[in-house]
């Protein structure tokens, strides 16, 4: 069945079943790789797109669920004013290590400032729910603590 997608601000359109993940409408049909799979199951993260400016785990929503609510993924996050900031924090404290995971670490990250621009410790641990196995975590705080203005400690 095909559907028009709003995706990166460009409507597409995807002919795939309805309970087609989003995950594999983005990747397999529409060629955008940015969010990866890593579980199946909406634990990992790494599959974190937006929805409406919403963190969603894209692996087990059904492209029918979509509608035609905006979809953003790490592609047009350089677009994105507290994205933007995101990923340069991302790169000036060297936060990927095996950088699988960090798109939706970025997504994640530029969803919890949105809503929180100031966000303390418990905010990000309470948001940032990814799984990052190079366990990049101290880094990943202090990239979103900079990208919110607020001092980096080591």
């Amino acid at each position: 069945m095909p559907y028009k997608l709003n995706v990166n601000g460009k409507v597409l359109e995807a002919d795939v079943d309805a309970d087609t993940p989003l995950l594999w409408t983005l990747r397999d049909t529409l060629g955008i790789t940015g969010p990866k799979f890593g579980c199946g199951i909406a634990q990992c993260g790494a599959c974190t797109v937006h929805i409406d400016g919403k963190a969603t785990r894209s692996c087990v929503l059904p492209v029918s669920a979509v509608g035609d609510k905006a979809v953003t993924t790490i592609e047009a996050m350089e677009n994105h004013p507290i994205g933007k900031k995101v990923q340069a924090a991302w790169m000036d404290l060297d936060v990927a290590q095996c950088g699988y995971c960090q798109p939706g670490q970025i997504m994640a990250a530029t969803a919890l400032l949105a809503k929180t621009p100031k966000p303390t410790d418990a905010d990000i641990d309470q948001a940032m729910t990814n799984i990052c196995r190079c366990a990049t975590y101290t880094r990943i705080r202090a990239a979103i603590k900079q990208a919110s203005g607020q001092k980096v400690t080591a």
